[in-house]
């Protein structure tokens, strides 16, 4: 193997009579290649973090995996080394004649001085220093159930080259295998909803199949609410288009999963779709990122990376939370959108790409065009088609469909077998969501983990304890005034988890204070109302109920038992009349 996995050898303490070290050498490397490509990522990304992977196990100047089309021409090219890529005229990673000589002969083919093979054209360089040791090249198809799917090769000085040919055999076998899985899902979610008769069908028809197949390929967005229905008319609309989409909507009403349904419904759906969160990342990282980067552009740049860009030619890119980047890079970035060239950081080859790009944010850049935080041109470049995604209080009727598929996911991530009583259902239907599909979710998942039974009550979710954190954020709780929101939680939360009596929850009178989410517009909702400490609470319901145990324990959703332990504790005096 490689320097690095040697150097590794001699740290152990291996010798070559030891217990086959080259062996384990090999098996931690297919180890590391493994986890590479099990990793839930586009195909693309998957053999691009293969080949630095390759890079960093073996004594490699120069490494390319080539996948190609069913028509045997190259679909895309990933590449990475230490050094610069040899290349030639034609400027191709691996030479044409050299690429059908592995497809051809579907064998590896191992060339010990690539400077007097005939597959290599003259002007192909391999070093920019005289005297320097020949460079050998290895290639190994990619095969797949008997099918050449690609190429991998490695442009190498090694003096372990039967080791190194071996281990990028094996290599070779799981990218196919990987390759080969990847085109099968492909096609199986991207099967045809009409089905072909004997003749041709009526304009009106076509269209009505058409709409069917589209819904089906993103049936895993869920909603039948009429502001639903009415963004996913518009996503079946400009799916079709190049047409620039900027996703509007609060924090956590899915625009990442609305943009996957544009890139699933369009023409580029077989090609890549990448995504980048623009806020997690400052802007010298961030060009990086987007644009990629030579050698040397920067410390820690130990080779030339490709950008999202890059990656994203000839499919879609999700830029999220676009409203967050510096006003330097909104003009690096309209050079790309209006010009489609770009250059890698360090580099000076401008580089063509074709790209999709779809916008996300929560903000309001209207706003911030007026007070000169975004740029207007940028504004207008990226705001072509705005589609405003509705928050969860405006789809009610989605929310119980939501919840039931939550819990069917965390039931199957787990091994569990919860349901939702009608009771809970009520519940999740009367609260707020602040935080949307993203709150429900975690709201779900919350009360599924810490439910007492399969059957999930209403008495089980956190916000009927007194117990919800995230209330907190539309209640107006003033935690910037001294105030700790834990530590006003934990005041508040110390009486005994209520215990439904029966089994079906206890229900309070009109005039208690429920407390579940609301409305916070509704002058009765609890967010109008300052939180109560536990014996404000007591007292209250004790006042309510005439100093009646039972009354006051009806109020609160607790036993008799529960109150008078707690006014024990408390120290409060029973009054009498």
């Amino acid at each position: 193997m490689g320097h690095i996995l040697r150097d590794r050898v001699n740290e152990r303490g291996w010798s070559d009579s030891s217990i086959k070290p080259q062996a384990d050498l090999s098996l931690s490397g297919i180890y590391q290649i493994s986890k590479v490509l099990t990793a839930p990522t586009r195909l693309e990304i998957t053999l691009a973090n293969v080949a630095n992977t390759l890079a960093l196990l073996l004594d490699m100047r120069h490494g390319a995996i080539v996948v190609l089309e069913r028509d045997e021409e190259p679909e895309f090219v990933v590449t990475a080394g230490v050094t610069r890529p040899p290349h030639s005229s034609n400027d191709r990673a691996i030479p044409q004649a050299v690429l059908d000589e592995i497809v051809a002969t579907e064998a590896p083919v191992f060339i010990p001085d690539v400077s007097k093979s005939e597959l290599f054209p003259a002007d192909f360089e391999t070093s920019s220093k005289s005297g320097a040791p020949p460079t050998s090249f290895i290639g190994v198809p990619l095969k797949a159930e008997r099918k050449i799917l690609g190429a991998l090769s490695i442009y190498c000085v090694s003096d372990r080259r039967d080791d190194d040919l071996r281990f990028l055999t094996m290599v070779a076998d799981l990218i196919g295998r990987t390759i080969w899985l990847h085109r099968t899902l492909e096609l199986d979610s991207q099967q045809p909803a009409r089905e072909q008769g004997n003749g041709e069908a009526s304009p009106s028809a076509e269209r009505r199949d058409t709409g069917r197949h589209l819904r089906a390929r993103i049936g895993w967005l869920i909603g039948e609410s009429p502001p639903v229905k009415q963004v996913l008319e518009t996503v079946s609309a400009v799916a079709t288009t190049n047409t620039t989409v900027l996703l509007r909507g609060e924090s956590g009403t899915g625009k990442e999963f609305f943009a996957q349904a544009i890139h699933e419904l369009s023409p580029r759906s077989k090609k890549p779709f990448v995504k980048l969160n623009c806020a997690a990342l400052s802007e010298g990282v961030l060009e990086s990122e987007l644009f990629g980067h030579e050698k040397g552009a920067f410390t820690g740049a130990i080779s030339q990376r490709a950008g999202r860009f890059e990656l994203a030619n000839g499919g879609t890119l999700l830029l999220d939370e676009i409203g967050e980047i510096s006003a330097a890079f909104q003009a690096k970035l309209l050079r790309v959108l209006q010009e489609g060239e770009l250059e890698r950081v360090g580099g000076t080859k401008t580089l063509k790409v074709d790209v999709r790009l779809i916008c996300a944010t929560n903000r309001n850049l209207e706003a911030a065009v007026a007070n000169g935080e975004f740029r207007a041109d940028l504004y207008y470049r990226i705001s072509v088609v705005p589609i405003v995604l509705p928050p969860l209080r405006e789809r009610p009727g989605d929310i119980q469909r939501l919840a039931r598929v939550f819990l069917d996911r965390f039931n199957t991530e787990n091994g569990r077998e919860h349901s939702f009583e009608p009771s809970a259902l009520d519940v999740l239907s009367q609260c707020y969501f602040p935080g949307n599909v993203r709150e429900l979710e975690n709201c779900v998942r919350r009360t599924a983990t810490l439910a007492h039974s399969r059957a999930i009550v209403a008495s089980d979710f956190a916000c009927k304890n007194s117990q919800c954190l995230s209330s907190l954020l539309w209640k107006g709780t003033d935690c910037s005034a001294g105030g700790n929101a834990i530590d006003e939680l934990s005041r508040s939360s110390n009486i005994p988890s209520p215990l439904p009596l029966s089994g079906k929850p206890v229900r309070a009178s009109q005039n208690d204070v429920s407390p579940a989410m609301g409305d916070p517009k509704d002058p009765t909702c609890p967010a109008m109302d300052s939180r109560l400490t536990e014996r404000e609470r007591l007292i209250d319901a004790m006042e309510k109920a005439g100093w009646v145990q039972a009354k006051a324990a009806r109020i609160l959703g607790l036993t008799p038992r529960q109150v008078g332990y707690a006014l024990r504790r408390l120290g409060i005096a029973m009054k009498k009349f």
